[in-house]
């Protein structure tokens, strides 16, 4: 998303320096269609009329991620991602009424079930699987009561497209384009997800959320290689919590853990809401104030305290596995909100954007020992000090350690050689012209204003980021290279193939 957002916010930029020769004009004819609109419970909307078609996109951003869970409950932000879509006290249920009755049953069933589990002297085994029976039947009682899918079928019969939501270690969004003339609808129910959201089927919700766990971390290498790599990296900060959680946590956080979550940074004052398309900011704003105004203010939550510390010593950890070697490596950078941001996203674009990418040419192209290699930048996120990442893959009868000599070489010439003109012409170039078809995408603009507003408390961040990155030199590279590529500041994270590694012996 990093990188589509970068290429986004400078098609924005070529396209309208197009028609008006200044970029203080270009962000003054942007600033026409926008209106920013702040509620009195502390929410915030922007509004972008568009009207290329009778239709509109929504992104909303809520200011929480993997980063703000504690241990014990980590994954919470991605399981109320999925509660959202569960509906409230009128969506999704046939008696309310009935179902709080029923659900206040599966709580009562499950804590009974939970407390014989974690008995310290072990569980007596009859009774648990007595009291895994009540639970059972307690769920299924309750199911009875559930419209399944509700609130994804309301949107469906208006004629939405594209809902979807996602949870990273910085944020949790959710959004889908609707009809121009369903403004009303969508107030009602994005609010009121937010609102008056129903906790119903958390339990078996939680049961799909280990199984994606299974399918994505624990039974695959590579997901298995970034948890321990990233716990690796760091040790103070949240950043080395998976976003899916420890499986620990997910066989043991509540629907109560959930909510009191949900309380906490669910509040207007971390909300930032982006509507772009066929709509009238002097239509939109009484009706977001309607609806978005039901949700009770709340203080935005406190920023995290802990900082990373500086990183004095090389680290490294390897999995041993019967698969494709994999090699990665990892430095600690500032975050997004450095001086220095545009120059480390430089260095991104010239060892891995397209064919003619210094790491490409050199291990993939030329010297054939890798089939692919690539920068992670902000990995795993941006908004607070993180890594920039070297990820590689090398080809059969070539190993991890000739891969690695391969990316200390051009780490080195990022230190101690400039840029060519031309290499550093490309990567503005294409900062500027990537992706101009993202224009035509209603969805691609309210993210990026959505992000933009939350993350740096302006929109108008969008066109300053593209004058930031003009004015990367080659004296910038080759300092930040320097500061950021040592061994001290440096994690490796390798898969080793346990059949080869014996074969070798």
């Amino acid at each position: 998303m990093r990188r589509q957002i970068r290429h986004l916010v400078a098609a924005l930029f070529l396209v309208v320096a197009a028609v008006l020769p200044a970029a203080a004009q270009d962000l003054a004819s942007f600033e026409k269609n926008l209106t920013v609109h702040k509620l009195k419970n502390g929410l915030t909307v922007l509004i972008y009329r568009r009207p290329v078609a009778p239709v509109f996109s929504f992104f909303t951003y809520v200011d929480v991620g993997a980063a703000q869970e504690v241990p014990g409950i980590t994954g919470l932000a991605h399981m109320f991602e999925h509660m959202a879509f569960k509906g409230t006290s009128v969506i999704g249920t046939k008696d309310f009424a009935a179902e709080k009755a029923a659900l206040a049953k599966v709580d009562a069933a499950y804590h009974a079930y939970d407390a014989e589990r974690l008995k310290p002297a072990g569980p007596d085994v009859a009774k648990l699987d007595g009291l895994k029976k009540s639970l059972k039947e307690a769920q299924e009682a309750a199911d009875q009561f559930i419209e399944k899918n509700e609130f994804s079928k309301i949107v469906d019969r208006a004629g939405g497209v594209g809902m979807n939501a996602s949870t990273s270690s910085d944020q949790t969004v959710y959004f889908y384009s609707l009809p121009a003339n369903k403004v009303e609808l969508w107030a009602y129910l994005e609010s009121s997800r937010f609102l008056d959201p129903v906790f119903r089927e958390f339990y078996k919700e939680r049961d799909v959320v280990m199984e994606e766990r299974r399918l994505r971390t624990e039974s695959t290498p590579n997901g298995r290689l970034f948890e321990q790599f990233s716990a690796t990296a760091f040790i103070a900060h949240t950043y080395k919590q998976p976003v899916v959680g420890y499986m620990s946590d997910l066989l043991s956080f509540t629907r109560e853990d959930a909510e009191a979550f949900y309380r906490r940074y669910y509040v207007p004052a971390n909300i930032t809401v982006a509507i772009v398309g066929d709509v009238k900011p002097e239509e939109v704003i009484p009706i977001v104030d309607t609806y978005f105004g039901r949700i009770p203010a709340g203080p935005k939550p406190e920023p995290l305290r802990t900082i990373e510390p500086v990183q004095t010593a090389e680290k490294s950890v390897m999995l041993s596995d019967p698969s494709q070697p994999v090699y990665m490596e990892g430095y600690h950078r500032p975050d997004d909100s450095s001086a220095d941001d545009p120059v480390y996203d430089v260095i991104d674009d010239v060892l891995s954007s397209g064919r003619t990418a210094r790491l490409y040419r050199d291990l993939v192209r030329d010297k054939k020992i890798a089939a692919n290699a690539g920068v992670l930048n902000g990995f795993p996120g941006s908004k607070y000090p993180t890594l920039i990442a070297v990820r590689a893959l090398p080809t059969p009868g070539h190993t991890n350690a000739e891969v690695q000599a391969a990316i200390r070489e051009q780490l080195e010439r990022l230190k101690t050689e400039p840029l060519t003109d031309d290499e550093l012409k490309m990567v503005k170039t294409r900062a500027k012209a990537g992706l101009i078809r993202g224009l035509a995408n209603n969805s691609g603009i309210a993210a990026q204003l959505a992000i933009t507003q939350a993350r740096k408390g302006d929109w108008r961040d969008i066109f300053l980021y593209v004058d930031r990155l003009d004015k990367v030199t080659k004296e910038d590279v080759m300092r930040v290279a320097n500061a950021t590529f040592m061994a001290q500041n440096r994690t490796v994270g390798t898969i080793e193939n346990v059949d080869a590694a014996k074969a070798g012996k």
